[in-house]
């Protein structure tokens, strides 16, 4: 997906909340914990903020007409998704609209033999 967003409410992870680490699909980095994670009812994974601020780029985003943030990898430059301000308040306000196809789930079952046993306190 160069770039791209897919659709809405048809995507593995928008209603997806068992407890895990989310992490980039291209490199195995670890963006984001389920901890983190809300239902927003905009139909894609959004999260209050990633797991720590230098895992993800941001890029002004002017496409459809619109002025938004795009979020990107830090280590690929893959299109992660979008950050909006209207998250939830108390959690500092901030919604990572993230794409499904960019992430990879990495259930807390499985974090140890992933090897990512050492994030086990954040999820």
């Amino acid at each position: 997906m160069e770039n791209n967003t897919e659709s809405a409410f048809s995507n593995d992870y928008f209603d997806n909340f068992k407890p895990g680490l989310y992490v980039d699909v291209t490199t195995g980095e670890p963006l984001f914990s389920s901890k983190d994670k809300f239902d927003s009812g905009c139909g894609w994974p959004s999260f209050t903020k990633p797991i720590l601020p230098e895992v993800v780029t941001y890029k002004e985003d002017g496409s459809y007409n619109m002025l938004r943030t795009e979020v990107r990898s830090r280590s690929v430059n893959i299109h992660l998704g979008h950050v909006f301000e209207d998250g939830p308040k108390d959690k500092g306000g901030k919604r990572f609209c993230i794409n499904s196809a960019s992430i990879k789930l990495i259930t807390q079952d499985k974090m140890e033999d992933a090897g990512y046993g050492y994030l086990l306190n954040l999820v």
